[in-house]
C-alpha cells in the first residue's frame, strides 16, 4: 500500500471549479500496474504520522514551486505560484517516513520536497543564456526536454533505474541547491551537470529523482520502488 500526496490546486471538473486534492493517474496508473494499492494522502495541517504508519511506501509527486520560506530564503521574482500548505503537510511526511525507515520515492518537485525536508536549498531558476529554461521547454509538455542522465555505478538510483545512463523527460525550473544532510547526489544532467538523482546516504529506501519516470515507456523505476515496498512489509 502506497501513500501518495495529492496535489492542492484549483481544478475544474463536470460543472465544478474549486479547490480540489488531485493526483494525475500517469502515477497512480503505473503503481497499481506495478502491483500496489494506492492511497491519496490529501494535504492536512495535521501531524502526518498515522498516515505514514498505515503504508509500505510514500510518493511525492510534481507540482507548484516551493515557497522559498521553507528553506529560508527569499522570494525569487522567477518563483511561481506556491501552496506553502502542502510544502509543510509534504516536508512533515518525508521527515516522518525516513524516520520509520519507510521508502520514499520523490518525482521532480517530490526531489526537491526531499531536499528542503533534510536542510537543503534550492535554485530559484534555471535559464541558458537566452532564458529560456532548457528543462521546461513548454508548460504542460515533455516536449524538448528529453535528455541523459548518468548515475553513480552502484547508488540506489542506477540499481533502481536498471541501468547508469537513462533517457528522460522532465519539466522544471528549479533545482537543489545546497544539499540536505544525510543525502547525496548521484545523478547529473549528462550536458549541463543539473543535479538529476538525491538519495539517502545511510543506504535506506530513500530517493528524489528530477525526472518524470512515470511520462516514460519503461515504468521500470517505479516497479523497483513498488517491489521495496512490498519487501518492507
Amino acid at each position: 500500500m502506497i501513500g501518495v500526496c495529492a496535489a492542492f490546486e484549483p481544478a475544474a471538473w463536470s460543472f465544478w471549479n474549486e479547490a480540489a486534492h488531485l493526483v494525475s493517474d500517469s502515477y497512480v496508473g503505473n503503481l497499481q500496474r506495478a502491483g500496489a494499492l494506492v492511497v491519496l494522502f490529501a494535504v492536512d495541517e495535521r501531524e502526518p504520522e498515522p498516515l505514514v504508519d498505515a503504508v509500505d511506501g510514500l510518493l511525492l509527486v510534481g507540482g507548484a514551486d516551493l515557497d522559498p520560506a521553507s528553506y529560508g530564503a527569499e522570494r525569487s521574482e522567477h518563483t511561481e505560484a506556491t501552496v506553502p500548505i502542502r510544502d509543510a503537510f509534504e516536508i512533515a511526511l518525508v521527515r516522518r517516513a525516513i524516520e520509520c525507515r519507510v521508502p520514499v520515492l520523490g518525482i521532480c518537485r517530490g526531489m526537491q520536497i526531499l531536499n528542503v525536508a533534510m536542510g537543503g536549498t534550492l535554485d530559484q531558476h534555471l535559464a541558458d543564456a537566452n532564458g529560456a529554461t532548457p528543462h521546461r521547454r513548454a508548460l504542460g509538455s515533455f516536449d524538448g526536454t528529453d535528455h541523459d542522465v548518468r548515475l553513480s555505478p552502484g547508488s540506489l538510483a542506477a540499481r533502481a533505474c536498471g541501468a547508469e545512463l537513462c533517457r528522460v523527460h522532465c519539466h522544471h525550473h528549479q533545482i537543489v541547491g545546497d544539499i540536505g544532510a544525510g543525502l547525496t547526489v548521484t545523478g547529473r544532467d549528462e550536458l549541463d551537470g543539473v543535479p538529476e538523482a538525491l538519495e539517502a546516504s545511510d543506504g535506506g529506501w530513500t530517493l528524489g529523482v528530477q525526472w518524470h519516470p512515470e511520462a516514460g515507456r519503461d515504468g521500470e523505476l517505479i516497479r523497483n520502488f513498488v517491489a521495496a515496498c512490498g519487501d518492507e512489509v
